[in-house]
């Protein structure tokens, strides 16, 4: 029994009928918020283990009457909520061709892997990492933060720590901001140095960059009490406020201490190519021993794609490295190649991810990115302004980048989420919550390139109309 279509011609059909859904799906993403999903459609979703198949003109309808209307809504231009990237046009494009490929980007000599090549170079000349460094894409910054700081420990004890374990090795630190994103907390717990080992370093003000004094008081007393220094976390954009650490100034201190530095850039190391001001906010990025981002988030392309850069490449290489007989590589043929990505990272299986990041460069050009990532930097400017003017909002915290922290004004912190939550159910717009200081306000975090100012105004009167009810 086959399981390629008996009738490819009725496959051809209902494969259009899906394409267009998802076409007519992104052209009128104004029109489709994320709604509450009923018990019906729970249902739907989750049915009994099918024992024969459907066809495919019953799986399309599945596909676009009950898959597609339940989204998260991120595609919708009054999403703000989290750090939702929006998807892109050519990435719907970019998924069908890697969907048909199949590729598995492990290694192996096939195109995929020089296309994933080709995205890592240009990702080395935007942020201006040498071309000795190296570079992969991940599933996220999450990965990406595990594999770099597996790195960093290598560098520390040498990659014997591969074989050995780390039993005998004296006991580490890792210093980051207060607030550093959790993905570093579960890092160092996957490695086995545990959670305990970060160091919390105050700030400069609710949304300044790390007290570098501070810092070093830290280390020098860790140092003495028999600690190494891991790392030092810096932070290109907070996931609570946006906020940037001086990362030249923390380049700086490593440097001389010969300390490991990593930047947590998820979303706001994509500053480095915005305009001024926004753009010096990343200044000294390229200064860093390891870089984590993401292009899903601020480069608007489908999830799931992170990325990771090593400036010791060669480094990178023997911390992760293996070759057993199953994978020797040939001279020539299919098993050649001089580059395979799973020496560089813990995944052998690897989808192709980097297409739909080099089909959206070639679609848009670098300079596109740079405007739609600067218009969301002067979108959050325009929602502080509003706030400000509003005599129902307050503003919690100053707009440095693309994110804005508010809250209702005169009532307890907790009807702000009650407030946030009674808006996405009723399909206006999407904020998100956060904590500052024990209290939870409103977030925007804007990663929305079909976002115009006027959805800016349309959400903030959402709130105001909503609390005059």
């Amino acid at each position: 029994m086959s399981l390629d279509p008996k009738d490819w011609n009725e496959y051809r059909k209902q494969a259009h009928k899906v394409l267009e859904a998802c076409i007519d799906r992104l052209e009128h993403s104004q029109d489709h918020p994320w709604r509450p999903i009923d018990a019906h459609t729970k249902q739907d979703l989750m049915p009994a283990l099918p024992k024969s198949g459907a066809s495919y003109d019953d799986v399309a309808d599945l596909l676009t009457k009950t898959i597609l209307p339940t989204a998260t809504g991120n595609t919708h231009p009054q999403f703000f909520g989290w750090v939702h990237g929006t998807g892109l046009t050519s990435g719907l494009l970019a998924e069908i061709v890697a969907a048909t490929m199949n590729s598995n980007c492990g290694g192996r000599e096939h195109g995929a892997t020089y296309v994933e090549r080709c995205v890592i170079e240009w990702a080395k000349e935007i942020f201006d990492f040498p071309q000795t460094a190296s570079g992969l894409l991940t599933v996220g910054t999450s990965q990406a933060t595990i594999l770099a700081l597996a790195c960093a420990r290598a560098k520390l004890f040498g990659t014997k720590v591969r074989h050995k374990g780390i039993a005998d090795t004296p006991n580490v630190k890792l210093y980051c901001r207060s607030g550093t994103h959790s993905c570093v907390t579960k890092a160092l717990e996957l490695l086995g140095h545990g959670s305990d080992s970060i160091v919390d370093i105050p700030t400069l003000g609710l949304s300044g960059p790390m007290d570098i004094g501070f810092l070093r008081t830290a280390i020098a007393k860790d140092r003495q009490d028999g600690f190494l220094p891991l790392a030092i976390v810096g932070t290109a954009g907070s996931v609570n406020t946006g906020a940037f650490d001086d990362i030249d100034a923390l380049a700086d201190f490593c440097s001389k201490e010969n300390i490991w530095l990593h930047i947590d850039g998820a979303f706001g190391a994509w500053t480095k190519i915005a305009q001024a001001p926004w753009a010096d906010l990343a200044k000294g990025i390229e200064r860093a021993d390891s870089l984590a981002f993401d292009f899903h988030k601020w480069m608007y392309v489908q999830f799931d794609c992170g990325a990771l850069l090593i400036r010791d490449g060669d480094l990178h290489y023997n911390t992760f490295a293996s070759h057993p007989a199953y994978l020797a590589k040939q001279q020539k043929g299919l098993g050649s190649g001089d580059l395979w990505f799973c020496d560089y990272g813990t995944d052998l299986s690897r989808s192709f991810r980097a297409l739909k990041v080099w089909t959206a460069f070639q679609t848009h050009g670098l300079d596109a990115f740079s405007s739609a990532i600067s218009e969301n930097c002067r979108q959050a400017a325009y929602m502080a302004e509003l706030i400000e003017q509003s005599n129902y909002l307050e503003l919690a915290a100053p707009v440095i980048s693309n994110v804005c922290i508010f809250r209702i004004a005169n009532r307890e912190h907790s009807f702000n989420a009650e407030i946030v939550s009674r808006l996405q159910e009723e399909g206006k717009c999407v904020f998100s919550t956060t904590q500052l200081d024990g209290k939870t306000l409103i977030r925007a975090a804007i990663v929305n390139h079909r976002t115009q100012m006027h959805d800016i105004e349309s959400a903030i009167n959402a709130i105001i109309k909503a609390l005059e009810i």
